[in-house]
């Protein structure tokens, strides 16, 4: 039996074939559209990212009967998709271009909107870290209502959906959502506290008291666990279109992040209560910092805690930056002497600079690279701070610029930048252990992602946290982690003799998929220079703010 795993990341469409024990056989990718009209605006089409989730489906099920597959599990991106009353389109674009009606995660045109709502101090806002980010969905919705024409756009509404939730609906037309989107994004409530539900005083104090309409139709009123069986499985439509059969098992979907966290929670280990103390990180364009817990815990400035948002009856806490991946590429194209850096087809531009930073380092006498930056700093907020500060308006730094354009030069600055990152990780922990009162104990880092391919971030991020970095044996942990969705739809369906040595648990899809581990250990030789260097990461932080007040003083 196998089972296909769906990613639609920020600029492509992705899917696997996956065994049983969780190895990837076969992948596929094809690129989506984003279209940038002007500063902060990012939009795409659902009808492109559907039609791409479809053809990669067919790439790689091609040659397996229908009969072997077993189910379909998608993840995608947090962005929002706007459909009518019919289910057609609906645009986002203030040109009213019909195909683009998906505001992209990274959008940030809903500040106004996440201010505002950040001024209600409502008490949901207690599981997204104390304030709502403007890349979460009701400030986008928000945005929506208050800026485009109503009689063109709102009273034409019919869904907005979770791109993960959008992917699940046109596979097998059930409308029911994730737990894992409503609660991470939406301000959904899962706890005894507050009651299981939408909290319908929230919407009326922001202005979006008219989603309740319907029993909350436009937005959800079926939510369901990640890995859950949605609908009948696939439609005539849906089937046709992937080359599948009618009736295959589609998986409750998860965000693109989470299921990495879910294809990387197990890996290397057997032993579910160790779960609680492996901090993962989704390392790709942004990163999201993944920590599961027994136990309701708040933490300034990082999302959750969200129950049942990845496993079972664990709590999420969620970190994250913004800009990772990408600030790292921006660092080294936007230089001058990038364009005389010794790429090739079998060498990126990461390579040969770690490459370069290991001679700089043997021709200075230096028994690391780490101390080649001793007076070179950068704090990384270049597109704002995610967690644990919770600004998107803090911008970066850089300390230590000479009139030097060379590659040793661009080589300084893109080991500075890999540091400030993983200093920001070192934040992100610390923040957490230290509200937990000792209940949260992060004794290793799982990493997955395109990071995970620069072993330079990974010795570094094990040196700067003094704590063992993991990635799988597997290449994909995003796309097993779908898999394990659709392993665990799968089993739904069957019968007890049927599924050995399967159960219909999805933490035991966990274990029966996930992979060996890599570890890098950290250098304790480094801790006292790394210490200090995070002394200077978080005196820059000060000083940033310091600057911002001392500018808005009035004369």
């Amino acid at each position: 039996m196998y089972f296909v795993g769906v990613d639609v990341g920020t600029g492509s469409v992705r899917a696997a074939l996956v065994d049983g024990t969780g190895r990837i056989l076969k992948k596929s990718t094809n690129a989506i559209q984003t279209w940038n009209p002007e500063e902060n605006f990012y939009q795409q089409s659902s009808e492109d990212i559907w039609r791409s989730c479809c053809k990669v489906v067919r790439e790689v099920t091609e040659g397996v009967s229908s009969e072997a597959v077993g189910g379909i599990g998608f993840d995608a991106t947090c962005s929002l998709v706007v459909v009518d009353s019919d289910g057609l389109p609906l645009s986002v674009s203030k040109n009213g271009e019909r195909e683009q009606n998906v505001i992209l995660w990274m959008d940030h045109r809903a500040k106004k909107e996440a201010d505002l709502i950040n001024t209600t101090n409502h008490r949901v806002l207690k599981y997204v870290g104390g304030k709502i980010s403007l890349e979460m969905e009701t400030p986008k919705i928000l945005w929506l209502k208050n800026n485009l024409p109503k009689n063109t756009f709102w009273q034409k509404v019919g869904r907005f959906f979770d791109l993960p939730d959008f992917l699940t609906w046109k596979a097998t037309d059930a409308v029911s959502r994730s737990l894992c989107t409503v609660v991470c994004k939406w301000t959904y409530c899962a706890d005894q506290a507050l009651g299981s539900g939408w909290d319908r005083s929230y919407f009326e104090e922001i202005g979006l008291d008219d989603l309740s309409q319907n029993n909350w139709s436009a937005i959800g009123n079926e939510i369901f666990e990640p890995g859950r069986p949605c609908g009948s499985g696939l439609t005539d439509n849906a089937a046709r279109e992937m080359g599948l059969t009618v009736g295959t098992p589609v998986a409750t979907s998860l965000i693109d992040a989470h299921a990495g966290g879910l294809g990387m929670i197990g890996i290397g280990s057997k032993n579910p209560t160790e779960f609680k103390h492996r901090l993962v990180m989704i390392g790709g364009t942004s990163t999201c910092h993944m920590l599961l817990s027994d136990q309701e815990v708040f933490v300034d400035g990082v999302w959750g805690p969200y129950y049942g948002a990845i496993v079972p009856d664990l709590w999420l806490l969620e970190g994250g930056q913004s800009a990772t991946g990408k600030l790292i590429d921006h660092v080294i194209n936007t230089h001058p002497a990038a364009k005389h850096l010794n790429v090739t087809e079998d060498v990126r531009a990461e390579d040969y600079l770690n490459g370069l930073l290991v001679k700089m380092a043997a021709d200075r006498g230096l028994d690391a690279i780490d101390r080649l930056t001793e007076e070179f700093h950068v704090y990384p907020d270049f597109h704002g701070n995610r967690s644990p500060v919770a600004d998107p308006t803090l911008k970066g730094m850089v300390v230590g610029l000479t009139l030097s354009v060379d590659q040793e030069n661009l080589a300084l600055i893109y080991l500075a930048t890999i540091q400030a990152l993983c200093y920001g990780t070192r934040h992100i922990i610390g923040s957490m252990e230290k509200k937990s009162g000792g209940s949260l104990n992060v004794q290793e880092i799982l990493v997955c992602g395109g990071l995970c391919r620069n072993r330079t971030f990974l010795q570094c991020q094990a040196n700067v946290a003094a704590l063992p970095v993991r990635t799988s044996t597997e290449d994909d942990s995003v796309l097993i982690g779908s898999a394990m969705l659709a392993a665990a739809a799968w089993t739904s369906s069957k019968s007890s003799a049927e599924l050995r040595p399967w159960s219909s648990s999805l933490g035991d899809a966990i274990t029966a998929m996930a992979s060996d581990a890599r570890t890098l250990h950290p250098s304790l030789d480094l801790q006292e220079y790394h210490r200090r260097k995070y002394g200077v990461y978080l005196e820059m932080l000060k000083h940033q703010n310091m600057y911002k007040n001392i500018m808005s003083r009035n004369p």
